[in-house]
């Protein structure tokens, strides 16, 4: 990333950026869990603004929970950056809580993460911290499990300490120039199997390729939710209409064609944290 584009940013972002560039380690290296979404990718160029590109490490997990075109993206995003990228396999699948999908699911695949950070690449990459994108949205929310891990391994979260919510984050996204600065949310594939069904590599699988198929049609964004032999597809609201009508063929096929025999389109579109927020909000009701 080079001085111009950093320079872009003014007034109040400029101070945002500062707050978090003071939060972050003065000395040796940091990794930051990456994922090529707007939240780590602003925490991941704001590190190589403030401590320089050889002291920062993108460490991107890999298991069956990511989706290819979002592997590639986020190596896409880190060159635009200027950031190194290290891929670590995570083993999620190997933890039965995990597959048990309660919704506690996040915080045993960002312990997983965590943990292989700590074990494989730590280490091998000289770190001597590791950080990842929380902003201070998702501190208010209640379906976000896997800062608990975060808090157990002492990984940082500057961004929420130094106040940014997610508007900032777009807004930093921005005037840096990112490539995902207006790329919706994407949460992980494991993310679209209702609570307490298991999660399995072939579920995860067709909720890929039927996401993908959707994504060839046109559509801005999109969750396939799996329930059995049927997908449940979420749409932005404004997308609906077109799903039912002019691509409507097309997209049949290509969700049947990955192993679903029914396909609904549901009419209340996108909603964040549709399975896990019913149960957290019940919980501390």
């Amino acid at each position: 990333m080079t001085v111009e584009e950093t320079a872009r940013l003014t007034g109040a972002d400029a101070l945002a950026a500062d707050r978090v560039g003071a939060l972050l380690p003065a000395a040796g290296r940091l990794g930051v869990a990456f994922s090529g979404g707007v939240d780590s990718s602003v925490l991941l160029a704001l590190a190589v603004r403030a401590m320089g590109a050889g002291r920062v490490v993108a460490v991107l997990g890999v298991s069956p929970s990511l989706a290819g075109d979002e592997r590639a993206g986020a190596h896409r995003v880190a060159a635009v950056i200027g950031a190194a990228v290290v891929e670590v396999a995570t083993h999620e699948q190997e933890v039965p809580a995990y597959r048990a999908n309660g919704p506690d699911r996040c915080f045993h695949c960002k312990n997983e993460l965590f943990t292989r950070i700590s074990d494989e690449v730590a280490e091998a990459h000289g770190l001597t911290a590791v950080a990842y994108g929380e902003n201070a949205d998702d501190v208010r929310r209640p379906d976000r499990p896997g800062s608990r891990a975060a808090v157990l391994h002492r990984v940082l979260r500057p961004l929420a300490d130094a106040g940014l919510d997610k508007a900032a984050v777009r807004r930093i996204a921005r005037a840096l120039r990112l490539p995902c600065a207006d790329k919706p949310a994407a949460p992980c594939l494991a993310s679209r199997v209702p609570h307490f069904e298991e999660v399995s590599p072939r579920k995860l699988a067709q909720i890929e390729q039927a996401e993908a198929a959707l994504r060839s049609l046109g559509f801005s964004d999109c969750r396939v939710r799996h329930h059995g032999e049927t997908a449940r597809i979420e749409l932005p609201v404004d997308e609906i209409a077109r799903a039912a009508g002019a691509v409507r063929a097309e997209l049949l096929a290509a969700v049947h064609g990955a192993g679903f025999a029914t396909v609904t389109v549901d009419l209340a579109g996108i909603r964040s944290g549709a399975f896990t927020l019913p149960l957290v909000e019940v919980s501390h009701g």
